[in-house]
């Protein structure tokens, strides 16, 4: 039998390799490239953002990718995996793992995030699916929906979580979803430092997913200019 995704991360560092179009990094050819460095350096997986991203890292690590397709809907909060359609792109090639949006914002289209769920099961029964939250109350949703594993990805990035640092309190957001919820915790968000990624492990979590810390470099120029500048 395969090894699945969950049992290839568990312990280790999944690296989210993402730029968006105003980045000066966007562009799939670079984003497979730095899924290479991240492979060479002994990520366990990537996460990719976009069709053409997932396609070409795909094609360039051995590495598992958990796909998502970050786009925005008129009158919707929920722009990552917002519907039927990205899973469906998606599955053109075929990801190990899908993450999407599983707070409690309106969804664009017909499908709200029960039916959406049951919808995605019916048709790729074999995919696994994890759920981007950013409150407890979401997670212990997306454990009773059956998600296979919970991610913090949008702690912090939601008007009811605006301001909020996972690493608060000694990351205790985290605490309380792996007390909260019997899936695999998947610690995500403001993860900046190889000592925090640890301390999530330490924790309990799953795995970790660093993305700009990593992958940014605009971001990581940005706190070096930060830290010298009196």
């Amino acid at each position: 039998m395969s090894v699945s995704i969950l049992q290839q991360i568990k312990g280790k560092l999944v690296v989210s390799c993402q730029a968006l179009e105003h980045e000066p990094l966007h562009s799939d050819f670079i984003m497979s490239r730095m899924a290479v460095a991240a492979e060479q350096g002994g990520a366990a997986a990537i996460r990719a953002n976009s069709l053409e991203d997932v396609k070409a890292i795909l094609r360039s690590v051995e590495l598992p990718v958990i796909g998502i397709i970050k786009r925005d809907y008129p009158g919707s909060e929920v722009y990552i995996t917002a519907t039927m359609t990205e899973i469906d792109e998606l599955m053109i090639v075929a990801p190990q793992m899908i993450a999407l949006d599983a707070t409690f914002h309106q969804r664009p289209g017909e499908l709200q995030l029960p039916e959406l769920i049951a919808a995605i099961r019916a048709k790729y029964p074999s995919l696994l699916l994890m759920a981007d939250i950013a409150t407890l109350e979401e997670a212990t949703h997306a454990n009773y929906l059956g998600f296979d594993c919970v991610g913090t990805t949008l702690h912090g990035y939601t008007k009811e979580t605006a301001g909020q640092k996972l690493a608060q309190e000694d990351f205790r957001f985290l605490r309380e979803v792996l007390a909260a919820v019997d899936l695999p915790v998947i610690a995500e968000g403001n993860v900046e430092t190889p000592e925090m990624a640890a301390r999530c492990l330490a924790l309990g979590a799953h795995a970790v997913v660093v993305g700009g810390a990593i992958t940014r470099p605009q971001q990581i120029t940005r706190r070096f200019v930060a830290a010298i500048t009196v």
